[in-house]
């Protein structure tokens, strides 16, 4: 499956980052100057080259795994203003977009979905 390198704009993990798995290059945290910056991107650009992914794209979002589960990442959404239901919807195709339609992930992250806007109802969250 292709892979390609994508930049990660999260609060704790900014940098490059793996299409295909959790590969990441952080971002230095004091990179001010314009020249360091080329240089850290062409530096990110070589690491990803030689990386070997460890995990498929179908495994990297699971309901139990270390990554942000489904409800926090709607809950973010949804302190950004977006309405719970939207909230919902992008998070579904952001998964979809990471686990290439796996079913069985998908399924999963439904379900996921199902109780966030339940919790959401009964005003728990």
């Amino acid at each position: 499956m292709a892979r390609f390198l994508i930049w990660m704009e999260e609060p704790q993990d900014k940098g490059w980052g793996c299409s295909n798995c959790g590969w990441r290059f952080p971002l230095p945290t004091l990179l001010q100057d314009q020249e360091a910056r080329k240089a850290y991107d062409r530096l990110g650009a070589l690491k990803f080259k030689d990386h070997v992914c460890e995990t498929t794209a179908s495994s990297q979002w699971q309901a139990g795994s270390g990554a942000p589960g489904f409800a926090a990442r709607a809950h973010a959404l949804v302190r950004r203003g977006y309405k719970p239901k939207d909230a919902v919807a992008l998070v579904l195709q952001e998964i979809a977009l990471e686990c290439r339609n796996d079913s069985k992930a998908m399924a999963e992250a439904k379900v996921e979905g199902e109780k966030f806007l339940l919790k959401i109802r009964e005003g728990k969250i």
